[in-house]
């Protein structure tokens, strides 16, 4: 009974906001209500939600229609709901286009606008007014306006007795019909993604403004407060958020950047919640999830977990310590690699959880004990065209191993984490433009690879990456399978290549590379060819795309036919199993619950951390649990204001939602529409959730919103953006 009427209040705020619908009284089916843990995990189709998930949320406590969470006709919450620079979410908290995300997500604006002398990483910043927020030329947010099915459309053409080949050669035909002829502004984009391993299409009618303001911001020790460390740890302690601003035209429209541009006036933002949250909530995250692979077969769980992850975790772990031993020497560096520091760390820690996860879980033994129910079942009837699906996964992820686990080591090595290694395969796409398509193909990839120079070379310092080049290099041509090395890697002194490369390549600067692309496409080439790192890289990417990719394209074509008919299989085979499309960066909703979790046997974790905690991780001087002065005096004269709860100020809580990469920002959500948290991470021991959804111990990790204007009021004095929002009490007993 926490949940009182509120139809009053969101009468009232519909006076100064476009709030959800309320004038119905929606209740709970007749019908017996399941275990609430049957009911956890899943990421939602939006425009899907009528019937069975409308269902589920009403029993987890929710208050909302289906049509409250998506509408095309009205406002909804959808149009709160943006996707923050491709891979984030955020969402708008105020009439004026004011946009929350996490603080990790717009830590690369942050440090953009970042100095030695005028550091916001360390410092924080907060514009007071609009002509203080500052300009982010390379970043963009995007709305989802409406959701179509065009399955039909899309597989019109397509017949059984086809190859794989062909069959995709026609979908994606029909796909670029459709999209051409789908019905939008001539502002507006679309775009056709598969869901259900494609075994269904929609289209996405999107919005796209790239006039985005960073308007704030807290310091480091606040927004990353236990940094790698407690980097998906529970109990949390972390205030993950920073605040951008959305400005369109005088239209309301997209427009580029422009100082007449004005804040975007959004079709509905989100009201915050005052009440905070108790074990039990209901809570909905509505965001845009990266990828998930939940139905993957037993064997491909096996070979991820204990052949691929292990790989490249030891290559990450490599790369951090040397980084980190140079970052924690010198200030410039630390501003230099923070970013890619968290980045590379992020992962790592990720892909470690995850094998505990499902090994402690026993994921792959349950994967095997439901394929065995599936193989009795197909054969009691006689499913002839899924008899060998299983068979045929052995023998296809047995097959593609050694050629995953090179792709896996180049793309680690080469491509992502030596970034020398990383500029040669920039110039190498520039030769191989040119070599394909002439000169007006050799112009458009220098322009392309100058630009992202531009932004390599800020951060970049050969001293730091040297010895990576070192290590990673010696260890990728002692673990990757030998059938797909290239003859540079073999049997040769890397000491002695390495102080070589860097003594004389001319792509370790800025300037060096900018001189090695002066001149005619021959000259360039020419000149590539001379330097030492070019000429090394240049080997390894040789490989790649002659003989590792082919391959492993040849072999991956084959599993996502084989896993599309398996899903499809699966959805026939168990018509009574609950089955949500994985995710693949389109808008979903998640719903479940503020839950604690028991992570081991005998230790039991509430739901909700406080500013007690910080203090207690407090260590002066640390660069990972250092705290302002300013919060301390907040701390120790508890100076909370309206934001805190019987005298403790509330900082994290932990949920059962379904979240992934991507669903960093997304707005946790009351269950009458308003705001109560930001997302920004998962518990350790539940990050297996992208292949292994387990309800017992996967818990999201939430910034709670209180936390957030505290940070904002208490301790920026940035009164001028909590003026903006709409502050509301949905749990006060007092309103009827």
């Amino acid at each position: 009974m926490r949940y009182i009427k509120l139809y009053l209040l969101v009468a009232l705020l519909a006076l100064s906001c476009k709030t959800i619908q309320e004038t119905t009284v929606v209740k709970a089916p007749e019908q017996t209500v399941q275990d609430v843990r049957e009911i956890q995990g899943g990421m939602w189709i939006p425009s899907l939600l009528e019937g069975m998930n409308e269902n589920e949320m009403l029993q987890l406590g929710s208050k909302m229609t289906a049509k409250d969470i998506y509408d095309v006709n009205n406002s909804s919450l959808k149009d709160a709901v943006v996707h923050f620079n491709g891979g984030c979410t955020s969402e708008i908290i105020s009439p004026n286009g004011l946009l929350l995300t996490n603080h990790h997500c717009g830590f690369g604006a942050i440090q953009s606008h970042s100095t030695v002398e005028n550091d916001y990483l360390k410092d924080g910043f907060w514009a007071r007014n609009y002509e203080e927020e500052l300009e982010n030329p390379s970043m963009d947010v995007t709305f989802i306006k409406r959701i179509d099915d065009v399955t039909s459309e899309v597989f019109k053409g397509i017949t059984a007795a086809m190859d794989e080949a062909l069959k995709m050669k026609i979908i994606n035909q029909n796909i670029e019909k459709v999209t051409k002829a789908a019905q939008k502004e001539t502002w507006q984009d679309a775009n056709i993604k598969s869901i259900y391993n494609g075994n269904q299409y929609l289209l996405f009618v999107t919005e796209t403004f790239n006039d985005l303001r960073l308007v704030g911001a807290p310091p480091s020790s606040i927004g990353k407060f236990g940094a790698d460390t407690d980097n998906w740890m529970w109990p949390r302690h972390t205030g993950d958020f920073s605040l951008f601003r959305i400005y369109a035209g005088a239209d309301n429209k997209p427009a580029s950047f422009s100082k007449d541009n004005v804040p975007y006036k959004p079709n509905h933002y989100l009201p915050i919640s005052l009440d905070g949250v108790e074990e039990g909530d209901f809570t909905l995250v509505f965001g845009f999830p990266g990828r998930t692979n939940e139905y993957l077969p037993a064997v491909a769980l096996d070979q991820i977990v204990n052949v691929m992850n292990p790989a490249k975790i030891e290559i990450r772990d490599n790369a951090l310590k040397i980084v980190d031993s140079y970052m924690r020497k010198d200030a410039d560096i630390k501003i230099k690699y923070a970013s890619k520091y968290a980045s590379i760390a992020n992962y790592w820690k990720k892909w470690i959880g995850e094998r505990q996860g499902i090994q402690k879980s026993n994921a792959i033994e349950k994967k095997r004990e439901m394929e065995k129910e599936f193989t009795k079942i197909v054969e009691e009837k006689d499913l002839e065209g899924y008899k060998t699906l299983l068979s045929d996964f052995e023998r296809l992820y047995k097959e593609i191993e050694s050629v995953s686990l090179a792709r896996d080591y180049w793309t680690e090595v080469a491509y992502r984490n030596v970034e020398l290694l990383g500029i040669t395969f920039r110039a190498y796409q520039i030769e191989q433009a040119y070599l394909k398509g002439g000169e007006p193909a050799f112009n458009k990839a220098k322009e392309s690879a100058m630009k992202s120079f531009n932004g390599i070379y800020k951060n970049y310092s050969s001293m730091v990456d040297k010895p990576v080049f070192e290590k990673l290099v010696s260890l990728y041509a002692e673990k990757s399978p030998k059938e797909y090395l290239s003859e540079n890697m073999k049997g040769v002194n890397f000491a002695e290549i390495t102080n070589n490369i860097y003594a004389n390549s001319n792509l370790i600067t800025l300037e060096g590379a900018e001189n090695l692309l002066m001149g005619t496409p021959e000259e360039v080439i020419k000149k590539l060819n001379e330097d030492k790192a070019y000429v090394f890289g240049k080997e390894l990417h040789t490989v790649f795309y002659n003989k590792l990719e082919p391959k492993f394209q040849e072999l991956n074509l084959q599993l996502v036919a084989l896993q599309k008919e398996y899903m499809k299989a699966l959805m026939e085979v168990f018509p009574n199993k609950r089955f949500f499309p994985d995710a693949n960066s389109t808008l979903r909703v998640t719903y479940g619950q503020v839950k604690g979790y028991e992570p081991n046997n005998g230790v039991y974790y509430s739901a909700t951390t406080s500013l007690e905690g910080v203090m207690e991780k407090y260590v002066p001087g640390d660069y990972e649990f250092d705290v302002p002065k300013k919060l301390l005096d907040l701390y120790n004269t508890k100076d909370y204001g309206q934001y805190g709860e019987k005298g403790k100020m509330p900082v994290n809580f932990i949920g059962t939602n379904h979240t992934t990469g991507g669903n960093s920002g997304s707005p946790a959500i009351d269950a009458h529409g308003n705001l109560i948290g930001l997302n920004f991470d998962r518990v350790w021991e539940g990050t297996m959730s992208d292949m292994n959804y387990d309800p017992d111990i996967c818990r999201n990790i939430m910034v709670d919103i209180r936390y957030v204007l505290f940070i904002i009021d208490k301790y920026a004095g940035a009164k001028n953006l909590i003026d903006e929002m709409t502050l509301v009490h949905p749990k006060d007993k007092n309103i009827q």
